[in-house]
Parts: C-alpha cells; sequence; structure tokens
C-alpha cells in the first residue's frame, strides 16, 4: 500500500462488541476530512455511535455500504493526501489476481480449520483484527475504479492473514485457536480439557462446544439471520401443533440484553431484600422546592440516586465485581473489586430497548447535578447517541420500574455489578404514623445482591439506609 495512503479500520466500540452496522455515511469520496471529523453512524448492540476519522486528507475508499455489518478490525475508510486525484477507469473492469501465500504445514492446518469454522458463521474474535473471511491467506491486486468512486491504491495489507496472527501463537497448534470458542466454553461453564476436538489435529470447534452444552451443531444453524421480522408462511410448530404466526431475529439491543441477562443468572447467586417506605416526607420536600423553583427542582429519581451514593460509601461491598481468573499456576482465582468512586447507572427504556447509562463519579454530585446528567444521558440514550463509556461504565445500577405501575421486581442483577436497587411505584396506602391510622404516599425497595461479595446484613444495611433517606430527608441530605 502507498506510504501515503492511511487505512482507518473500524475501532472497539465497546465491551465485547466484534461488529457495528453502518448506518448512514456522513461523509463522500472526493471530500476532504480533518481529524476528529465524524465519517459514519454505526449502530451496536449497545448504542448508535458517530465514528470520528484520526487522519485528515481527502476520502479516497468508502469499505462498506449504509445497511452492512462491518466487523471490528476491518477497513472503515481510506484517506489520501490533500491534493490527491480520483483516476478515471476503463469501460471493463478485470478480476483480481490472487497470489497464494505459503504458510508452515502444521500452522498451515490450523490456519485453514480456523478459517473454515469462522467463515461457516462462528463468529467474529473478540480480540486483535477480527476473524479470517477466506480459504487461504491471500494478497489481491487492486482494481481500477470508476471516476468518483475510489482512488486507485497499492496492494493493502492482507487483513485476514493479520487477525489469525493476533489469534495464535506463530508455529504452534493450539486445542483452540479461535477466542470466541474459548468465550463460549468460559460461559457455559464447559473445560476444554473434557472435549474431543472435530478439527484438523484436534482441533476445538465451536461445533464441539455446541455439542458440549447440549446445543445445535454447526451444520443445523442457519448461517444468517434475516434482520426482520418474517411473516407467517404455513409452517406448523412441531410441539403445539400451531401456524408459526412470525419468526422475529435476537439482534441489537435485545440480543446484548439476553446474553447479559443469562451471563449475570448462570453466574450470579443473587438474593433479594425488600421494604416498604414512607416517601411522604420526599415528596412534600419536593414540592415545597418546586414552588420555590418550578423549573430547578430535582426529580425524585435524582433525590433516591443522591441516598443511594451516600449509602454505597457506607456499605462499599456492594459497590463492587466479582472477578474469576487462572492463576499463575494454572488453576482458578477468584477476587473482589473494589472501586475509588461510584458510577451510578440507571435503567432507561428506549425505542431500541432497555439501557443502562452511567453517571460517572456519581458520588461527586449534589441532587440537582445529578438531575441534570440522569436528564441529559436519558435522551442521549433514547436518541441512540449514548457512547458505549456511558453505557458500560456502571458499578452499581437504581431501576425505577415504578414508572410502568408496578410495586416490585425480582430484578436480574446488570452484570457483571454486583447489585441493583429497584424502586416501585409510589401509591397511597394506610400507614402506621405515632400509633395513628394514618393515608400515605408509600414505595416498595428492593435490593437483588450477590452472595458471594456481601451477607445479608450488610444488604439489609444499605437498604434500611436508603429507606431512612427516603424517610427522612431533609435530615440526610443535611448531613450530606
Amino acid at each position: 500500500m502507498s506510504a501515503e495512503m492511511q487505512v482507518f479500520l473500524l475501532p472497539d466500540l465497546g465491551e465485547g462488541l466484534t461488529e457495528a452496522e453502518l448506518v448512514n455515511w456522513l461523509v463522500a469520496v472526493g471530500d476532504e476530512i480533518r481529524v476528529d471529523q465524524p465519517i459514519a453512524e454505526v449502530e451496536t448492540a449497545k448504542s448508535m455511535v458517530e465514528v470520528p476519522s484520526p487522519y485528515a486528507g481527502i476520502v479516497a475508499v468508502l469499505h462498506g455500504e449504509a445497511g452492512q455489518t462491518l466487523d471490528v478490525g476491518k477497513p472503515l475508510i481510506s484517506v489520501a493526501p490533500v491534493g490527491a486525484s480520483i483516476a478515471a477507469a476503463p469501460e471493463a473492469e478485470p478480476e483480481p489476481v490472487e497470489e497464494k501465500v505459503s504458510e508452515p504445514s502444521a500452522v498451515a492446518a490450523a490456519a485453514e480449520t480456523y478459517r473454515t469454522e469462522e467463515k461457516a458463521g462462528s463468529g467474529n474474535v473478540l480480540i486483535g483484527y477480527g476473524t479470517s473471511g477466506g480459504g487461504e491467506a491471500r494478497r489481491t491486486r487492486p482494481r481500477k475504479v470508476s471516476a468518483g468512486s475510489a482512488i486507485p491504491v497499492s496492494p493493502e495489507p492482507d487483513f485476514a492473514e493479520l487477525s489469525l496472527s493476533r489469534t495464535r501463537i506463530p508455529g504452534k497448534l493450539s486445542a483452540v485457536i479461535s477466542p470466541l470458542v474459548r468465550k463460549m466454553a468460559r460461559d457455559h461453564g464447559v473445560s476444554l480439557d473434557a472435549v474431543p476436538g472435530s478439527g484438523e489435529s484436534g482441533l476445538i470447534l465451536r461445533r464441539d462446544i455446541e455439542a458440549a452444552i447440549g446445543g445445535a451443531t454447526r451444520e443445523t444453524m442457519p448461517v444468517e439471520v434475516p434482520a426482520v421480522v418474517q411473516s407467517s408462511t404455513g409452517d406448523q410448530d412441531s410441539r403445539t401443533g400451531l401456524t408459526v404466526a412470525s419468526r422475529t431475529p435476537v439482534r441489537g439491543i435485545r440480543k446484548a440484553v439476553a446474553a447479559n441477562m443469562t451471563r449475570s443468572r448462570a453466574e450470579i447467586p443473587e438474593a433479594t431484600v425488600w421494604v416498604d417506605v414512607d416517601a411522604t416526607a420526599l415528596l412534600e420536600m419536593r414540592a415545597e422546592l418546586k414552588k420555590r423553583d418550578p423549573h430547578g427542582a430535582p426529580g425524585l429519581l435524582a433525590f433516591i440516586a443522591r441516598f443511594v451514593t451516600a449509602g454505597l460509601k457506607k456499605f462499599p461491598e456492594l459497590n463492587t465485581r466479582f472477578v474469576t481468573a487462572e492463576d499463575t499456576a494454572g488453576g482458578e482465582m477468584q477476587e473482589i473489586i473494589a472501586f475509588d468512586g461510584i458510577n451510578l447507572g440507571f435503567a432507561a427504556q428506549t425505542d431500541r430497548g432497555l439501557v443502562v447509562p452511567a453517571v460517572r463519579n456519581a458520588h461527586l454530585l449534589n441532587a440537582r447535578e445529578l438531575d441534570a446528567e440522569i436528564r441529559r444521558l436519558t435522551a442521549v440514550a433514547r436518541e441512540g447517541k449514548a457512547t458505549p463509556t456511558e453505557l458500560a461504565s456502571g458499578t452499581f445500577t437504581l431501576n425505577n420500574y415504578g414508572v410502568f405501575g408496578v410495586d416490585g421486581s425480582a430484578a436480574i442483577i446488570n452484570y457483571p455489578e454486583v447489585a441493583m436497587l429497584g424502586v416501585g411505584r409510589i401509591i397511597d396506602k394506610p400507614w402506621v404514623v405515632e400509633g395513628q391510622l394514618a393515608v400515605r404516599k408509600v414505595t416498595e425497595l428492593t435490593l437483588a445482591f450477590d452472595h458471594r461479595v456481601c451477607d445479608g446484613e450488610t444488604a439489609a444495611g444499605f437498604l434500611r439506609y436508603v429507606a431512612d433517606a427516603i424517610e427522612n430527608p431533609g435530615t440526610v441530605l443535611a448531613d450530606l
């Protein structure tokens, strides 16, 4: 490739995300762009984001079309120096000439098996530059292009070969090459030592892991899933005997939520505690603030968020992460990671599904500042503009499901966090106040927590602290 031509690879857009859908190009071939100028809108399983260019120059090649799914680490855009011209093209375009690259025999066998496995639909690698897309490593001579389409360049680097080199140790034939296969085995608790590999030289493939966990093999699964709901074609469900009305592919945010919730249920031994709380004093205090400042009074969720951050300072065990890893001897090591600060996530329902943006360093903010940040993050999340950092950096989640008209919920913890506080609707209930029956504004708080990081005493202490703060907000806020 020309030393002057710069190729920008699609960057890692978030934790565990290996692909993104190209929604819209913000530039065209021939445009002059500057550093950090947004060049494309892409949608991941977590959010819609604008991708900025790290290079300045003339747009030479757009590697993809709107609606196409792109792999992380593959070319997104090529940028030429300012002043480069668009070359004219002949009427007929010759086919590319391929030159095979030789590899050592053992490594070549492993590489070929790996490429075949991934090409069959096993997905992209979770680190490095993504998976190979072809049967053999090869270099392709560039095609000449039509005017206004792209600037001709010298042969580009072989990204297939680069991806393979980043997923195995050169010269060694490991039992598992694909990081995706290793992750699948780890997520389902499958020991790779007990899995017979069906690939070349005993290589363990994805279908071997699927067989071990009782799933369908690669041969029985479709390679591609339609992106839209399929209407009934008269298919009959074998179990119920009913006609299938529709088939809806699980993708995007729904797919990410499903994976996250499944992992949470599978790995976290959660317990739940709850308590009814008299929120009358909090509502009265906010009503008084609203009279003084109709547009500047914080919302109820902001006050509760403030009480939560104060509670987590007193009970930091609930603001941690439980991690299992391999130690230096190859055994299993477990540890609890504590954080110097609180990133408070809150559940937000959007048209694209449920997302959990996080207020970073929430422990440093007062109620008004929390209210402003919660409103800002809610808006960008509903617009699909929240960044991966905003959606994947929480250390504790606050879930206000009361807005849906329910009192409580057996919530699933937002993995990899260790606790979630839920707030139910606030309704009139009979309540005993100083020995007398009265009608009060009552809500239910529910705390789901990972029993590995603390016992019930800690969880109950935190829940009681937040409940007391809601019942006596003036006293607690004065002490904060």
